[in-house]
Order: structure tokens, then C-alpha cells, then sequence
């Protein structure tokens, strides 16, 4: 046996057992020992029978006194049923349908138990207990027992009876983590982590193996993005000089000052632009802060410059709102700065509102007119191309697939700047972590005029008051969203879905539009149901999370939210942002049926601040990044770190800059460079 060993060569597993954990990807002796666990279940405190008490996990180390097997509930169950006893007492053991626990264990046998004991007709009795026979070196009891996740196939007892089989070529792994950075950041070897992930003594075992794997993740996830980084300083991209002529005009013409933080972002813009090489900025902006207006700037300078500018939207209802809105900033009376505005979707083909052929305007693309041109994954298709592309906008970045991206960035020659906008405010702890390649700016005022939405936590006693207020807003000419986590009915979940909800409000306002909206609808069906709530033909749209962000609803204002409990404070926040587009008074009205103390005291939180920035901070302290955010705002499978190894991130982040100065490519690294081939920074 070595590492590279199939797994059948334990001699542990069964033939299905065997393709099972292959499908999983765990061929060899080497990947099975990498397959860490996920938590582990502490029965590591070892009692006699007569310091038992109810609830609590341990493991007993007894004899046994008899064992049987025997059919019960009409015969449909078997159960093995047990008289065990040690020093100190006896006790009842049963099995439910598990009578072939009697078939594996006799009378006399010496055997470890593990679990949690309750009262059972007064009577304390162990249900369902791990069992093993004693041994130095149990794998099941007595110890804090890992617990994977597991095709349905293979049993724990037997995926761990297969770990503690390979175990003995643990010391074989060789180890991508140097010597110095393993003793600089206090962690332990691969080959430890190994031993003391699947075998711990102790708590701290655990917890020093995790730290280990933790650092391993966010290290890769740095050197990724710093090699990244490091490369994209050596391209060539436009260098766009400041026109501040160009700058101080279109601002004077605008109907209000920008704020400080769009002052501050668009200087930080402005000034990349400049260089000869690409920028890589992520503007970061709480729900309605004036992200695109910044954006505006940015692409005015590069039209003026000669050159071509890309705006991508990932609705094509979003992509034309925001070419409205270009068109109305930049292409009007009193200011008109001849800029060129192009709209191209697939049902759209626009440029300074007059109707063109694609196939024009396409070719204009490609011809390099200069020109802002707004569109959605249209723009992405191979047929398009532009000649002068200098930079590329991308609203609500992470819509945008990583290959879609890269089709805009991968352009022959100079390479264009990227500027992406997001209103998912990141806790700055977390910002390198998942932007670690990118520069951030951040707006966090909203404009002037912008009343504070009120929010409000409404119990059930209050529920048909709510339902009269948004009568009362409907007729006097306003819109409402009301948000359901699901699309059908859950009873696991106890919570209201979409296509429940819409019936419901029927009955409660019969001569209303209701509209439902939810994911499982096609791209042109959301548009459609999204236009018609634009154009106030639908007064209520009942939807899931998908209006999370994107399209502006003036004219709504009331933003209803059932099973509010079962969102973090930064999704609520996202929806509380659909209303409050203008300046008339708007409302969040929060409801939940669970009366949790700290649930309610979370929501209340919530009703006290419209700030996204501090609300994403407490529900990073509350609920964990991974609860929060996910794997697709992170661009990082990240299984091991989480806020609890947050202090990681700039070592890891010195640890990779430190070798990718020196050895750009890791020529002299063939274990990371294996380690991140396939691997691809999202393009945010």
C-alpha cells in the first residue's frame, strides 16, 4: 500500500461501497486520508452506569450480561435489546431496527457504548448507542468521534474503519506548506493535521488541525489572487487622461452635489483610468448610495477620450433602466455632450434612442465608434466585438459567470479597465478575502432628499392592520412588494410561499393586480411580470429573493416580508432597498411567526439602522460569512475558514506575496502550482 493506492486495496469496503465514495472523488488512499470531517461528536468522556445523567454524551465501557433479537410493531421492526452492566450497575441497552447488532455482539463481550441516555418509563436507557468491542485504539467510542459526509451507501463506522486503515501512510504526505511558513505562522504539518483531524484526543486538537486547513484556504485563495494582481500590473491597458474641464461640467449640469463618498470614488476611478495599466476596482455601495451615477463619470471620460465603454446589467429590464438613465444625464438638454448611448439586448437595439438594425450597430462595435454601450449577457455573444473597448462596467458583478466575464477581458492587445458594482455591503474584515485582487472604493451616504425608510417588526395581532395600510398606500397611488422565502409551500419550514401568498392576498384585496414573481420563471417571463409593475399594472408582486437587488421601482412604496427570521440582516437590508427610490415616505413592514428571543432581538436590530455597512458587520458576528454570503460571492470553496480564523488573512496574504515577488509563476513551487491549476479568480 502507498498513498496513490485505489481504495479497494484496504480491503474495508464493499464494491458499492467503493463506487460511492469514487463518485465523490476519493479514489485513492491519499484523497480518502485528505477527506476531512465536519464536526465531530464529543464522546470522549468515559462513565460508569451509575454516574449517568439524562441528555448528556458519554461513553461506557460495560460487559455484557445478555443480548437478544426480536420483531416488534407487528413484526415490521427488528430490535437488539441488551442487559449490560459495569462496576457500579446495569443498564438497559435497545436497537431499534437493528437486530443484527445481536448477530455482532455476545454475552461476556467487553464493549465500548456511546450516546446519550434518557428515561425511559422511569427507567433510564441508552436507545441507538455506537457500539465497538474495547481496544487501545477505538474508532466509534470513547474519543470525540468525527462525523463526514457520507454517500448513502457507506456507514460511518465503515468510512472510518477505512480512514484508520490508511492512517499508517500519513507520514508519507509531502507537505506544500514550507517548513518557514509552518513554524512563522505556529501551524501544524500536513501530516499532523491529518492524524489529529480524524484522531483527535482533544478539543484542541481539533481546533489547531482546523486552524491549519483554514490558513491552507484563505493561503491559495491569496496567491491566486495576488498572482493575479501581480499580472494583471504588468499588462497594458488605455491610459485615459483626467479632462477636468469635461469633469466639472457634467457635475455643474446635474440637479443635485454628489456626496462625499461619490466624490471620493469617482477620484479614486478617475485617477486608474489614468495609468497605463488595467484597472481592477470594485465600487462597493449600500442599496440607492448613486453607484451608477459614479460609474456615469467614468464612462463619459472614456467616450470623450475616443474610445468605447461597456455597461453590463444582468436583466434586460435593469440594462434599459440604466440606459434611461444615461440617456436623461448625458444626452439632453441642458447637458448634451454628443456622447454616443447604445442599448443592445436581445429584444433592444438602440443608439441615442433611435431604433438600429443589430447588425449596424454591431458593426459600428466593431469599427470602434467610441460610445457607452449598455447591455446584458447580449453584449457577451462571440459575434460581438469591439475594437476600442477601454472599459468595462459590471452591475451586480456576481450575476455574471466567471467565463462570461473573461470573454470581455480577454481581448486581443490592451486590455480594458474593469470597474464592478455591488450593493451586497462586505464586512471590511472579509473584503480581502473575497476581493483579494481587486481595489475597493465605498459609498456609504445615500443623496440628499432620500427619506430613512421606516421599518417595522409586526406581530400577528397586527397583521390585518398592516393589510390596511397597504390598502390605504395602493389607493393613494403607490406599489408594494411582498417577499416569501419559498415558491411552494413548506410544512418543514413553517413558512409562506409565493404561489400560497398570491391566493391569499387575492382574497384580502380582490380588485387588485397581484403579480408573482419567483426564480424558476424564464429571464423574458421576470422582465415581463417586472415592466408590468413598472407601469403600475400589477399594485402588489408577491416574489422570492430574486428582486433581492437590481431593477428601480419608484413608485414602490411598501416592502412586506414574511418569514423575515429566515433571511440575514444583509438580505433584508437588500430587499428593504426595492422601495425608497424617491422622495416619498417608505415602509418595510417585517413579518415572523418565530418568537425567539434572539431572532427577535435580531430583527429589532435591524429596525433601528439603514446602514448595510454595519448591518453586514452584525450579521457577520451573528450568523457566519458562510450562512451569509455563500461560495458565489466568495469565488472560493471555502470548506475550513471561516470568521473564526478572519486574524489569517493578512499573514496568508504576506506568506503568498512574499514568494510570488520573488517567483511570479511558482517555477520553483510545483506543488502550489498544481494546486491552483484549474483554479480561476472571478473577475469581479
Amino acid at each position: 500500500m502507498n498513498l496513490n493506492s485505489s481504495i479497494e486495496n484496504l480491503k474495508v469496503l464493499t464494491k458499492p461501497q467503493i463506487a460511492a465514495l469514487k463518485k465523490l472523488g476519493l479514489n485513492t488512499a491519499r484523497e480518502l486520508l485528505l477527506y476531512f470531517p465536519r464536526r465531530y461528536l464529543d464522546f470522549s468522556k468515559v462513565a460508569t452506569i451509575r454516574d449517568l445523567r439524562p441528555g448528556e454524551n458519554v461513553s461506557l465501557k460495560v460487559t455484557v450480561k445478555n443480548i437478544s433479537k426480536r420483531f416488534s410493531f407487528r413484526g415490521r421492526i427488528s430490535l437488539a435489546e441488551a442487559l449490560v452492566s459495569d462496576q457500579s450497575g446495569s443498564l438497559k441497552i435497545i436497537w431499534f431496527n437493528q437486530g443484527y447488532v445481536a448477530d455482532q455482539i455476545s454475552k461476556g463481550d467487553e464493549i465500548f457504548l456511546a450516546g446519550s441516555p434518557e428515561y425511559y418509563k422511569n427507567q433510564l436507557q441508552l436507545t441507538n448507542p455506537l457500539y465497538e468491542k474495547v481496544s487501545d485504539f477505538p474508532l466509534h467510542t470513547a474519543r470525540l468521534v468525527p462525523v463526514y459526509r457520507l454517500p448513502e451507501k457507506v456507514y460511518p463506522k465503515t468510512f472510518r474503519r477505512a480512514i484508520a486503515a490508511a492512517l499508517p501512510l500519513t507520514d508519507e504526505l509531502s507537505d506544500d506548506l514550507s517548513a518557514d511558513i509552518i513554524q512563522r505562522q505556529n501551524l501544524l504539518s500536513l501530516a499532523q493535521t491529518v492524524k489529529l483531524s480524524h484522531f483527535p484526543q482533544t478539543e484542541e486538537d481539533a481546533k489547531q488541525a482546523k486552524r491549519r486547513l483554514a490558513f491552507e484556504e484563505i493561503f491559495y485563495n491569496q496567491l491566486l489572487a495576488q498572482q493575479y494582481k501581480l499580472k494583471l500590473a504588468k499588462q497594458q491597458s488605455f491610459a485615459i487622461k483626467f479632462d477636468q474641464n469635461l469633469i466639472k461640467t457634467s457635475l455643474s449640469h446635474l440637479p443635485f452635489e454628489l456626496t462625499p463618498g461619490q466624490k471620493r470614488a469617482a477620484w479614486d476611478i478617475l485617477q486608474d483610468l489614468e495609468k497605463p495599466r488595467p484597472m481592477n476596482r470594485l465600487l462597493e455601495g449600500d442599496v440607492g448610495s448613486g453607484k451608477t451615477l459614479v460609474a456615469l463619470i467614468a464612462t463619459l471620460e472614456t467616450e470623450s477620450a475616443g474610445l468605447q465603454a461597456v455597461l453590463l446589467a444582468p436583466t434586460e429590464i435593469l440594462a434599459n433602466q440604466h440606459y434611461q438613465t444615461i440617456h436623461k444625464v448625458l444626452c439632453r438638454p441642458p447637458v448634451n455632450f454628443n456622447t454616443r448611448c447604445a442599448l443592445f439586448t436581445r429584444n433592444f437595439c438602440l443608439l441615442n434612442n433611435k431604433t438600429l438594425e443589430r447588425k449596424k450597430l454591431g458593426q459600428l462595435m466593431a469599427e470602434g465608434m467610441p460610445g457607452l454601450y449598455v447591455g446584458t449577457h447580449a453584449l457577451l455573444e462571440e459575434k460581438i466585438k469591439f475594437k476600442k473597448l477601454a472599459l468595462v462596467v459590471i452591475d451586480e458583478q456576481h450575476r455574471f459567470g466567471v467565463r462570461q466575464r473573461a470573454k470581455l477581458i480577454q481581448t486581443k492587445g490592451k486590455i480594458p479597465h474593469l470597474l464592478s458594482l455591488s450593493a451586497t455591503p462586505i464586512p471590511r474584515t472579509l473584503q480581502l478575502a473575497f476581493y483579494g485582487e481587486l481595489d475597493i472604493s465605498q459609498i456609504k451616504q445615500k443623496p440628499a432628499g432620500r427619506k430613512p425608510i421606516i421599518t417595522k417588526l409586526v406581530d400577528a395581532q397586527n397583521r390585518n392592520q398592516a393589510y390596511n395600510f397597504i390598502g390605504n398606500q395602493i389607493k393613494a397611488g403607490w406599489q408594494a412588494f411582498v417577499i416569501t422565502p419559498l415558491i411552494e409551500e413548506s410544512d418543514k419550514l413553517g413558512v409562506k410561499a409565493a404561489k400560497t401568498e398570491v391566493e391569499n392576498l387575492k382574497k384580502i384585496f380582490p380588485n387588485l393586480s397581484i403579480g408573482l414573481m419567483h426564480g424558476k420563471l424564464r429571464g423574458t417571463e421576470k422582465d415581463a411580470v417586472m415592466k408590468d409593475f413598472l407601469d403600475n399594472k400589477i399594485q402588489i408582486l408577491v416574489s422570492t429573493s430574486v428582486v433581492e437587488v437590481g431593477v428601480d421601482v419608484p413608485n414602490a412604496s411598501v416592502m412586506l416580508i414574511e418569514g423575515a427570521d429566515r433571511f440575514g440582516l444583509a438580505q433584508l437590508h437588500q430587499f428593504r432597498g426595492r422601495v425608497g427610490r424617491a422622495e416619498h415616505q417608505s415602509y418595510c413592514l417585517l413579518f415572523s411567526d418565530n418568537q425567539n428571543p434572539e431572532t427577535l432581538q435580531r430583527l429589532e436590530a435591524f429596525t433601528k439602522t439603514t446602514d448595510g455597512f454595519e448591518l453586514a458587520e452584525l450579521d457577520l458576528k451573528l450568523r457566519g460569512f458562510g450562512d451569509i454570503y455563500g461560495q458565489s460571492q466568495s469565488g472560493w470553496n471555502f470548506k475550513y475558514f471561516d470568521q473564526t480564523y478572519i486574524s489569517l488573512i493578512e499573514p496568508a496574504r504576506q506568506e503568498a506575496l512574499d514568494i510570488l515577488q520573488a517567483d511570479l509563476e511558482l517555477d520553483n513551487y510545483p506543488g502550489l502550482k498544481e494546486k491552483l491549476t484549474g483554479k480561476t479568480v472571478h473577475f469581479e
